[in-house]
C-alpha cells in the first residue's frame, strides 16, 4: 500500500528560502530574493525555489509557498504559482508570506497576527473581509519593529552626545557593535541593508528598558503603543490576538506589549504554527477564510 506524495511547504522571504516537507523532519534552506513586487519578481522567486528543491528529490503532492511581496503584486504571484506547477506537475498554491504566517499561526481560523521582528505588522482576518496594517517597509513603516528600536536607540545616542537629549547607557550598549558616537553614521551608511543591522540593535534597547534607563524605557513604550495600535486597526470585531516575530521573544517587551493589548481589549491567543505551517495549510485546504488571498495553479 503505498503513501500519497508529500506536501512541500515553501517560505520565501527576502534573505532566505525554507522548505519544509510534510513527511521528513528538518528543512532545506537557500538564499531568498527580492520580493515579487520588485522588477522580474515572479523569476527571481521562482529561481530561489527552484534551487533549493532540485534537492529534494520527491514526488510531490502538492506545494505550498508563502513568498514576500505577494500582497501587493497579485499578477506576480500568479504568475510563480504558473511557473512552479509547470515545473513541478503538482498543484501550487501561492499567497503572502503575512498570509501564511497568520494561517499557520492561527491554524486557518479567523483573527489577528501582530508580527514584530526586523519589519512589523499586523494581518486581521474574517469570514468577510480582511486589513493588512504597516509592512509599509523601514522607510515609512514598520513602527515598533526591531530595525525602529534601532534607528531610535541610534538616534537618542547622537542627540544626547550633541547635548539635544538625555544622557543614557545606551551610549555604552551600542558601543561594541557600532562604536562611539561619531562612528554612528559611518556605521549606518556601511551596514546594509540596514534595517537588518539596526533589528540586532534592538535587544540591547529592550535590555537597558528593562533595567530601567529612562530613554531606553520611553522608546520601548513607544514601540508598544505603536505595535497595540497596528494590531487594533487590523480588526474592528476580533478581539484574539497571535504574536510572532524576535521582538516577542523578549520576556520583558512580550510583557508589556501583552499588558497594553489587554488594556486595549484584545487578548494574546497562543500561536500554533509559524509560516512553513500556513504554506502547508493553503497547499491542502480550499475552505479558509485566506483563500480570497491563495494564486492556484495546477
Amino acid at each position: 500500500m503505498s503513501s500519497s506524495p508529500p506536501v512541500i511547504a515553501v517560505d520565501l522571504g527576502k534573505s532566505r528560502c525554507r522548505v519544509a516537507v510534510s513527511d521528513r523532519p528538518g528543512l532545506w534552506e537557500g538564499l531568498g530574493s527580492p520580493g515579487l513586487a520588485e522588477f522580474e519578481g515572479a523569476a527571481a522567486a521562482y529561481q530561489a525555489i527552484s534551487s533549493v528543491l532540485g534537492d529534494i528529490e520527491l514526488p510531490m503532492g502538492a506545494l505550498g509557498v508563502g513568498a514576500a511581496g505577494a500582497w501587493t503584486a497579485p499578477d506576480a504571484a500568479s504568475d510563480l504559482a504558473r511557473r512552479l506547477a509547470d515545473s513541478t506537475r503538482a498543484p501550487v498554491a501561492v499567497a503572502s508570506d503575512v498570509v501564511t504566517a497568520h494561517a499557520g499561526a492561527l491554524a486557518g481560523a479567523e483573527g489577528v497576527l501582530l508580527i514584530a521582528g526586523t519589519g512589523s505588522a499586523a494581518l486581521g482576518i474574517e469570514t468577510d473581509g480582511a486589513r493588512l496594517i504597516d509592512g509599509w517597509g523601514p522607510d515609512v513603516g514598520d513602527f515598533g519593529s526591531g530595525s525602529w528600536l534601532g534607528r531610535e536607540a541610534l538616534r537618542a545616542v547622537l542627540r544626547a552626545d550633541a547635548g539635544l537629549g538625555p544622557g543614557t547607557v545606551l551610549r555604552e550598549a551600542i558601543a561594541g557593535p557600532v562604536g562611539a558616537p561619531g562612528d554612528i553614521v559611518t556605521w549606518a551608511a556601511q551596514s546594509q541593508p540596514l534595517p537588518r543591522h539596526l533589528a540586532t540593535l534592538a535587544p540591547l534597547v529592550l535590555d537597558a528598558a528593562a533595567s530601567g534607563d529612562p530613554v531606553a524605557t520611553g522608546i520601548a513604550a513607544e514601540a508598544v503603543r505603536l505595535l497595540t495600535a497596528t494590531a487594533v486597526a487590523a480588526s474592528s470585531r476580533t478581539t484574539q490576538v497571535a504574536l510572532h516575530g524576535g521582538l516577542v521573544a523578549h520576556e520583558w517587551f512580550r510583557g508589556r506589549l501583552t499588558s497594553s493589548l489587554d488594556a486595549a481589549g484584545r487578548g494574546v491567543t497562543r500561536s500554533i504554527g509559524d509560516a512553513l505551517d500556513g504554506a502547508a495549510l493553503i497547499a491542502r485546504r480550499f475552505d479558509l477564510p485566506h483563500e480570497r488571498f491563495v494564486h492556484r495553479a495546477e
